[in-house]
């Protein structure tokens, strides 16, 4: 695609970097075929290639409206289209750049200013989120609709314990923001496995939100100083050499740790450290693929149960198609005896996208009716997943039970241990 950057960003680095990511797409197309909200819509300008010719079109200094932000605003950004792209069009990171700009070039209306002003001041902040879930829950029979399905009805607050540090292999955990109120097992679980594996997961009480809400919510700079906050916590393990890897349970930070090296790239205080963060950041399932071995000597055990429990695996977009990991959970899954159901049209986003769910609410349910109607197509008696985001929205459209794969994995070794 050829461009003629405006003057007032082509000389920039996030013009240099747009100009290159325009260059690569060459218009065929096939990202429409895998775009969530063109298959809703039928709007190209709903899709990533016309979605790319609105970015272009402002970024060569044509006037940028209303209208381009809500096509914008309507990306899921579950990056499917990349996945897909044969020419490696870095489709999200120019929707960051593009929204970063028009942000400060259209204005919104009040409410909805306020309302991401509020998501990105109380998701990250575990002191403002915890309480307000709890009163929410406590009113939420008076609440509108479209606010309750915000608010879960009930949360899952049974705690396993948290094995104490006493292996020499350790690893760091980012707790997170939302994950320790909305379902605070997922970690100790994690940990469980892991020390079973001899080794310990250790966590810093100085790290927080990994940077993702606030920097998808156009506010880079607020995104970027918790990512260094983050780096600041996790450095002196990584300096002493006290930890070999950084596990994520959520795959939504996962991705975003994993970028911390690109993000921050020009940062002359912070580039080093982030690119050593993001190479030794894994997915909770990267980790236990590694120690297959010493997995499969544990779950070689008898089964607790002839018959094998049927497992839907939602693979989240950020885990599929973020950090291109597929398969790994699922083949961990099955070695432990688990029967995992047919999904069709798996690459498919659930909906829930960080605050997707919240800021685009009829978009969103459409895609969580379908997605449900697709996990449980095969009679799967549990859905599981590897994203905090993916689970709540999941729960809030079935009455199944909705878990993270490796609650379901831990629980198996504690049965077949005892």
């Amino acid at each position: 695609m050829q461009t003629r950057l405006a003057d007032f960003i082509k000389n920039s680095p996030q013009g240099k970097n747009a100009d290159a990511i325009l260059r690569s797409c060459v218009h065929c197309g096939f990202c429409l075929a895998t775009c969530p909200t063109y298959q809703l819509l039928g709007d190209e300008l709903d899709s990533p290639r016309g979605r790319i010719y609105l970015m272009k079109q402002m970024l060569e200094g044509q006037p940028v409206t209303q209208k381009t932000q809500l096509h914008l605003d309507r990306c899921l950004t579950c990056r499917a289209c990349e996945t897909t792209c044969p020419s490696g069009v870095r489709y999200a990171e120019l929707v960051d750049i593009s929204r970063d700009l028009i942000e400060k070039q259209v204005d919104r209306p009040a409410g909805k200013k306020g309302l991401r002003y509020l998501l990105r001041k109380i998701l990250p902040n575990p002191l403002l989120f915890k309480p307000l879930i709890k009163i929410g829950q406590l009113f939420r029979p008076l609440l509108p609709h479209s606010l309750k399905k915000s608010v879960p009805s009930k949360l899952n607050n049974a705690v396993r314990e948290w094995p104490a540090p006493r292996h020499k292999r350790k690893m760091m955990v980012l707790d997170g923001c939302v994950q320790p109120t909305l379902s605070p097992n997922i970690n100790p679980a994690a940990a469980r496995v892991l020390d079973a594996l001899d080794i310990s997961l250790i966590k810093s009480a100085q790290a927080g939100c990994c940077g993702a809400i606030a920097f998808h919510l156009n506010a880079q700079e607020e995104g970027m100083k918790a990512m260094r906050r983050n780096i600041d916590a996790w450095w002196p393990f990584i300096e002493h050499n006290e930890i070999e890897a950084i596990a994520m349970t959520a795959s939504g930070c996962g991705v975003t740790v994993k970028d911390y090296g690109h993000i921050l790239r020009h940062d002359p205080v912070y580039a080093e450290k982030a690119a050593r963060i993001s190479a030794m950041t894994k997915d909770i399932s990267e980790i236990l693929v590694n120690e297959q071995a010493k997995l499969e000597q544990l779950l070689c055990k008898p089964r607790v149960s002839s018959d094998p429990v049927k497992l839907a695996f939602h693979s989240p977009c950020t885990l599929q198609h973020g950090q291109q990991i597929r398969g790994q959970a699922e083949q961990i899954l099955q070695t432990a005896g688990f029967a995992l159901t047919i999904v069709p049209d798996a690459h498919l986003c659930c909906g829930s996208a960080g605050t997707y769910s919240i800021l685009q609410p009829e978009l969103s349910q459409q895609l969580l009716k379908n997605k449900v109607t697709a996990l449980e197509s095969d009679g799967p008696q549990q859905i599981v997943t590897a994203n905090i985001g993916c689970l709540m929205h999941l729960q809030d459209g079935t009455a199944l039970p909705v878990r993270h794969w490796v609650e379901v994995l831990e629980e198996h070794l504690h049965r077949a241990s005892v």
